[in-house]
């Protein structure tokens, strides 16, 4: 597995590169927003994780992670900033970020969540090397067929590309159908009970599939709010 780390600040750099290298990964470091920008471009299969610090030289973190999201939406990203508010948050959320980490951060915390984000992870092409899935986890209800291995979903013949929070998030609540889901269970078992969210996250996460899976997302017929507590995914609506 390969990790390109993008970070201005030497010593991080230094310490990521070598506690993943210990881990048995491949790291690349890279200081700066468009050199980290041109190496993606002219190699968006490279690399299996991007670990990205915000505040850089040259383009924000927030631009690189939009782009990213431009021709790839399965590498996975976590971010790792000294930006704490829930805004910063939440606008790394939207620009495409699957994981949020605040600096300075425990180091365990990181590798656990590098080894989930690589758990989730979507096999390339080019990655023959790399066994195939020992289960296929395909889902599908009415016009909706979802592919959690390819993290894609396929409405009405039309193909969608998921991200990776946005397969593990459509996942657990296929997994749990007609259940309702607080948004405090939700954050503990899809990204982790000391997860680096806030509920305006999850709601974030939810509009976006209901963009996808739902026939009229104002109006939805799966993925239903549950007034005060969350939110309920039922395959079949009854008339």
């Amino acid at each position: 597995m390969k990790i390109l780390i993008i970070e201005d600040e030497p010593s991080i750099a230094d310490g990521l590169k070598f506690n993943f290298e210990q881990e048995g990964y491949e790291t690349r470091v890279v200081n700066d927003g468009p050199s980290a920008l041109g190496l993606l471009l002219d190699g968006p299969f490279l690399f299996d994780l991007i670990v990205l610090d915000l505040m850089l030289p040259g383009m924000s973190g927030y631009e690189i992670c939009k782009e990213i999201r431009g021709f790839s939406e399965n590498i996975p990203i976590m971010v790792l900033s000294a930006r704490s508010s829930s805004e910063d948050k939440a606008h790394a959320f939207d620009c495409g970020a699957d994981q949020y980490v605040t600096k300075p951060f425990d180091l365990n915390e990181v590798l656990s969540r590098v080894r989930n984000l690589f758990k989730w992870r979507k096999p390339d092409s080019s990655d023959s090397n790399q066994a195939p899935p020992q289960t296929v986890d395909v889902y599908q209800f009415d016009d909706v067929m979802v592919d959690c291995p390819k993290f894609q979903v396929t409405v009405k013949g039309e193909l969608f590309t998921l991200t990776t929070m946005e397969v593990q998030l459509l996942r657990y609540f296929l997994e749990n159908q007609g259940i309702v889901l607080s948004r405090s269970r939700i954050m503990e078992n899809v990204w982790g009970q000391s997860a680096e969210i806030t509920t305006r996250t999850i709601d974030n996460f939810v509009m976006r599939l209901r963009r996808i899976i739902e026939p009229d997302s104002s109006k939805p017929r799966y993925i239903l709010s549950v007034r005060g507590t969350g939110y309920k995914f039922i395959k079949v609506q009854a008339p």
